[in-house]
């Protein structure tokens, strides 16, 4: 029974050396260009650039299948910082995609809203909080500005306005 156990705690051991020398010699692939360029969005998750968040669109950039200039929130700042680390040209930004802004929070009309919760499932950062046939509220300290809320809302109630207001 302690032979089996020994040889069992050993092949671990042996194993996660292997890792550990597998990390570490084995040269960074796509994933840690990938990890460059994520860490240089605004992490939103807003989904305005075509992409479900942040990590996909930076993946996609990483492997060459999506532009820099992609990301309203992240704006002009976030293009030149991507162009200087890969090494592309400065693009200006795709403004069909929106205009989502840090600095602007959504607010819901308390008189106006029915309940109808089209507002909820889309925001991807779970702000909008209520339940079906009553008011919703949005938590400000979690919403992105991201826009996302105002599209489905059939009586126009949500509204984004300037964060610390």
């Amino acid at each position: 029974m302690l032979t089996g156990t020994l040889v069992l705690a050993g092949l671990a051991l042996g194993l996660c050396a292997v890792l550990v020398l597998t990390d570490r010699l084995l040269p960074a692939g796509e994933d840690s260009v990938a990890e460059q360029i994520e860490s240089l969005l605004p992490h939103i998750q807003c989904a305005q650039c075509g992409y479900p968040g942040c990590r996909p669109y930076a993946q996609a950039i990483a492997a060459g299948d999506a532009d820099i200039n992609r990301c309203p929130p992240g704006g002009d700042e976030t293009i030149r910082r991507l162009a200087d680390l890969l090494g592309r040209d400065i693009a200006a930004l795709d403004t069909s995609l929106g205009s989502a802004s840090m600095d602007r929070v959504a607010r819901i009309d308390e008189q106006d809203c029915i309940g109808c919760n089209r507002c909820v499932p889309v925001c991807p950062v779970d702000a909008i909080v209520g339940v079906h046939q009553t008011m919703h509220a949005v938590i400000e300290a979690h919403c992105t500005g991201c826009e996302l809320c105002l599209a489905p809302c059939p009586v126009d109630c949500i509204d984004l306005v300037p964060r610390n207001a």
